[in-house]
Order: C-alpha cells, then structure tokens, then sequence
C-alpha cells in the first residue's frame, strides 16, 4: 500500500513522516494555509532518504512554471490538482518522471482518467481539500487499469474501510493527521499508516510495484 503523506510544511514533520514509513511526502505550491516556497522544500528534501517520493503539490500552474518550481525545490514527482489538461501532462512529462493527476470523485474528468498519460490517479473528494469524505461508489466511474490513490476527508479512523471498501493503490491524508493547519500530529500519522498497511489487499505492495526506484536514478 503506498502511502503519501501531504501537507508537510516543517523538516521535522517530513522526517516524522518517513520514520513512520510513509512512501512519500507531499508539499504544497498551490494557495493554502500549508503552502510552502521552492527554497523552504529544497532545505527539507536534501535531508530526506533517496528511496522517499517528494511530490511538489500545483494547482492551474503553466507547465514551465511547475518545472521551474519543482526542480528549484528538489522533489522527484508533482501532483496536478486542478484544470490541467492531457497536454498538460504530456508537456512536463519530457522532464518529470512521476505525475500524479488529481481528479474529483464523480466529475467527468475522473470518467476520462485514463486520458492523461499518466497511470497515478489521486481521486478526491468534489471540494479537494475540504477533509470531506466522498461517496466512495463514485471509484466505480473511473477506468481500469490506472493506479488509484485514495483521498478526500481520510483520517486514522476511517482509513480501514476507505481501503476495505475501495481497495485503492495508495491512499494520500494531511489535515486527517494534524495536530494543527500545517502541524502532523505522531501519533494519528503512526496509526494512518499502520491501518492503512493492515488494510491493504495483498495485490498492492510498494515493494513489488512503487511509483518510484530510486536506484533507477
């Protein structure tokens, strides 16, 4: 079960994430109370271990734009939480390796996921970033085929039959594991990920299929 947490605005919080065994951290580049600058996340991911996926977080950026910003910062993957289109994606795939493409449960963009030339589909609740949990029978309109990455609304109590329930690839949480805007709380961040393993289908294995092999590089 790939895990990714999102939302890491503090070193202290990306090491937390990793020492708990997080596949990857996310940082935010979009507007929002857990945005952070290229400089601040570039200071967080040289310290991180290799085999961890940064994710640089935009919303409705141009493409050089979002290259720009994620090579100044050092993560290895950007999620695309907006309008983006296939082209997009095909424009910043000749230089980012791993995009994830975000699309809201039920809307027609998630029926056409498996037109955006990228096989790692967050799908989040109509209102991203609301912490709302969403009908999870809307996974049904998505095509197959595609890596799903569960979010919207996700928290240690509910993770368990979110993945029993949608038996996604990975799930993605930030405000369901704060202590506070910005703040990862320890011991929700230890029990999401732990349930959220505990929970996994045995198809799903990070070890035998991550998004991201750094001895690749």
């Amino acid at each position: 079960m790939f895990v990714k947490i999102c939302g890491i605005t503090s070193e202290e919080d990306a090491l937390l994430a990793v020492a708990m065994g997080a596949d990857a951290v996310g940082f935010v580049f979009a507007p929002s109370p857990r945005q952070v600058s290229a400089q601040t996340v570039y200071d967080i991911t040289r310290r991180l271990p290799p085999e961890i996926l940064t994710v640089g977080v935009f919303r409705d950026e141009l493409p050089d734009r979002v290259f720009d910003i994620a090579s100044r910062a050092g993560v290895k993957a950007v999620q695309l939480h907006g309008r983006e289109t296939a082209r997009h994606v095909a424009q910043l795939s000749d230089n980012v390796r791993w995009i994830i493409k975000a699309v809201a449960a039920g809307s027609p963009e998630a029926a056409r996921a498996d037109e955006y030339g990228t096989d790692l589909i967050l799908v989040d609740a109509p209102e991203p970033g609301s912490g709302k949990v969403f009908d999870w029978n809307l996974i049904h309109s998505i095509p197959g085929g595609l890596r799903l990455i569960l979010a919207g609304g996700l928290n240690p109590d509910n993770v368990t039959d979110a993945v029993e329930a949608v038996a996604p690839w990975g799930v993605d949480v930030s405000t369901g594991v704060e202590s506070a805007p910005g703040r990862k709380d320890p011991v929700k961040v230890r029990q999401f990920i732990a349930r959220a393993r505990a929970a996994a289908p045995a198809e799903y294995s990070t070890t035998d299929d991550p998004p991201y092999d750094w001895l690749d590089e």
